[in-house]
């Protein structure tokens, strides 16, 4: 693990974290993986909980470009983006080879279903255990206690959670040791991949410009996110090369 602003970051790749999910999900291991950009950083840097929260991660992979920098500026040269999206993909290929159950758990019900469709499609034999399209509001403790018994009924191993930072590595962190899976938070892919929102293309994702591209298609809701976040994760990324970060 690497510390950048204190969050404590995996030098890994597609690959790598992808196998570690599979050989958690074989081993029956209750275990959670976060996906970390500038905005959860700054979550993390703005509430001790969460910081706390993102640190006990079992996993956390860099998945915003200013974290690769940040990681190869610190020793890692040959650093890559792990990003969520992208790692769901790599994790439900190898589920489908080795016959493991994955569930999905968050967004919209049309969503869920779209996503099950095309995921189906693109990796034949993978086995869709569980599908939950939780409310917007918090769960109370019977809610809560019929949803783990669910999921642990279904058979998943791996379960994907697309509820949005920070709400998502909460929930993994308030579910670890309760659920029988390996959760992997993975943000806004549930709507990428059932094509209700667009990804920024490559050439910006490379460049760092994926939260440009995010903000010009969800201004009212990212605005906040973006333009007040990063010039301070800027900041604070200067003091912690420098030593000064405290």
């Amino acid at each position: 693990m690497t510390s950048i602003i204190k969050v404590n970051v995996a030098p890994t790749s597609f690959k790598l974290a992808s196998e570690q999910v599979v050989a958690w999900a074989q081993n029956l291991e209750s275990r959670y993986v976060c996906v970390a950009n500038v905005h959860a950083l700054m979550e993390a840097h703005d509430s001790p909980e969460f910081m706390q929260v993102l640190n006990q991660a079992d996993m956390v992979t860099p998945d915003g470009m200013p974290l690769i920098w940040m990681l190869r500026l610190k020793g890692h040269r040959g650093q890559t983006r792990v990003y969520g999206p992208t790692l769901m993909l790599y994790v439900l290929e190898k589920a489908a080879l080795e016959n493991l159950p994955v569930g999905f758990y968050g967004g919209k019900p049309e969503i869920l279903n779209t996503l099950i469709q095309k995921m189906s499609a693109a990796y034949p034999g993978l086995q869709i255990a569980y599908s939950f399209s939780p409310p917007y509001r918090e769960s109370d403790s019977a809610e809560d206690a019929k949803i783990v018994e669910r999921i642990n009924d279904s058979g998943a191993r791996i379960l994907f959670v697309g509820l949005g930072c920070p709400k998502q590595e909460k929930w993994m962190a308030a579910h670890r040791g309760k659920t029988n899976v390996v959760m992997v938070g993975v943000g806004a892919a549930f709507d990428f991949h059932a094509g209700a929102v667009a990804q920024s293309p490559e050439w910006m994702q490379k460049i760092g410009l994926e939260w440009l591209f995010r903000l010009m298609v969800e201004p009212r809701r990212l605005w906040r996110r973006y333009l007040y976040n990063n010039p301070r994760f800027i900041f604070l990324a200067i003091l912690d090369l420098l030593g000064l970060f405290r």
